[in-house]
């Protein structure tokens, strides 16, 4: 097995970290990549302007889940009290790891002072060290001097890692312009957009966004945060396939933007939670929908649309019947439902035909989607909500 080490602040993890990530991954092979963010790292202080542990340790993990399945964040660092020495999560690796291949992931200032750091020896025994190039132009003679004098005097086993994009930018930089941001995406640019979803939503580093008056990029980037990366695909197209439809149907094209990017906010919540913000908020739920976390995302949302990000009514009640259907659904709420069903990234037999149909007739294409949907439940033996039944059977009277 090979395994990536890759430690830091994560005080954001930026978009850099993702591409060495990434690109370690790929030209190592490795079968796992352990994200692990300092709890004290021993060559800095934390910044007084940082992110506490919590909140770097949830970026990491939204940067791990972007990345792909071989990455993930861990907490090994976290836990342990005192100073974040790698030789003692390397010690710790290996007694887990006994047979792994480790390979320890360092930016160019923490490569060419490797010699300084707490037992270089004991590390360099047990690891590949793997340096890249954090910034464009940067000093292949220095990288060539010192891997040279530390497989001298530590018989160390080096590969360097070339970047093919590089983001000459630092977590602290980021720190400043987001605290300094004239504009709206000033240091935003430069971090996944889940990340700073995040960071808008916790009002991490200085950002104070108003949640209740976002512009739709914002907007979108909180969206992301709250959602596994995998999703994110389904909710652009969505937002896509939402503005098209409102502007053929004559709706709103920037409310049913904002409803497309908010309808699946709540999808990853657990029952335990979507029963919690229920209580919280005053939804009543029937029978079916208490056991059923599937069908509660949709209420949920539109609660958190309509308390958290102050949404229109419009908007808020499009997401509450987007997935079940409602039987007096108007023609925005038609609009969504349809954009989370035809939008580019869904694929089963007529959908061409029901993407077609929702341009040339808006309630044939519901009565279609309804119907589909009734019976893939019924081939999965799941239950089917009474409201899509209600609503195909008025859907259908109004066609007569």
């Amino acid at each position: 097995m090979k395994i990536g080490i890759y430690g830091g602040t994560f005080d954001p993890p930026h978009l850099g970290h993702m591409e060495a990530a990434r690109t370690a991954i790929d030209h190592f092979g490795l079968d796992r990549l352990l994200l692990i963010p300092n709890k004290l790292p021993p060559h800095k202080f934390l910044p007084e302007d940082g992110a506490q542990e919590e909140h770097r340790l949830a970026m990491t993990k939204i940067c791990a889940d972007a990345i792909g399945p071989r990455a993930e964040a861990i907490e090994l660092e976290l836990r342990r009290e005192g100073r974040s020495y790698t030789a003692d999560t390397i010690e710790i690796l290996r007694r887990e790891f006994p047979d792994a291949e480790l390979y320890l992931l360092m930016g160019t200032d923490m490569f060419l002072s490797f010699e300084t750091w707490s037992r270089p020896k004991e590390i360099a025994r047990e690891v590949t060290l793997v340096p890249f190039f954090r910034e464009e132009g940067g000093s292949h003679e220095l990288f060539a001097v010192q891997s040279e004098k530390l497989r001298a005097e530590l018989k160390a086993k080096i590969s360097v890692l070339s970047l093919t994009e590089v983001h000459p930018i630092s977590s602290s930089q980021i720190r400043k312009l987001l605290r300094e941001a004239k504009t709206q995406d000033q240091g935003g640019d430069l971090l996944w957009p889940a990340v700073y979803g995040y960071i808008l939503q916790q009002k991490l580093y200085g950002t104070n966004a108003d949640l209740k008056s976002l512009q739709p990029n914002k907007l979108r980037a909180i969206s992301y945060s709250m959602m596994k990366a995998k999703r994110i695909p389904h909710v652009q197209g969505a937002e896509e396939t939402a503005v098209s439809l409102a502007k053929r149907w004559g709706v709103d094209p920037e409310l049913a933007r904002r409803a497309a990017i908010l309808h699946d906010c709540t999808k990853y919540l657990e029952l335990d939670e979507q029963l919690a913000l229920c209580k919280k908020y005053g939804i009543l739920l029937d029978e079916l929908e208490q056991k059923s976390v599937k069908m509660l995302h949709s209420k949920t949302g539109a609660a958190l649309a309509s308390h958290v990000f102050g949404e229109t009514q419009e908007v808020c009640n499009a997401i509450a019947c987007h997935t079940t259907g409602k039987p007096d659904m108007n023609t925005f709420d038609k609009v969504l439902y349809l954009a989370d069903y035809v939008e580019p990234t869904r694929d089963f037999e007529g959908i061409e035909e029901l993407r077609e149909l929702a341009f040339h007739d808006l309630d044939k294409a519901m009565i279609l989607g309804l119907e589909t949907t009734i019976t893939e439940l019924n081939e999965k033996e799941a239950p089917v909500h009474q409201n899509t039944f209600r609503t195909l059977e008025r859907l259908r009277g109004s066609c007569l």
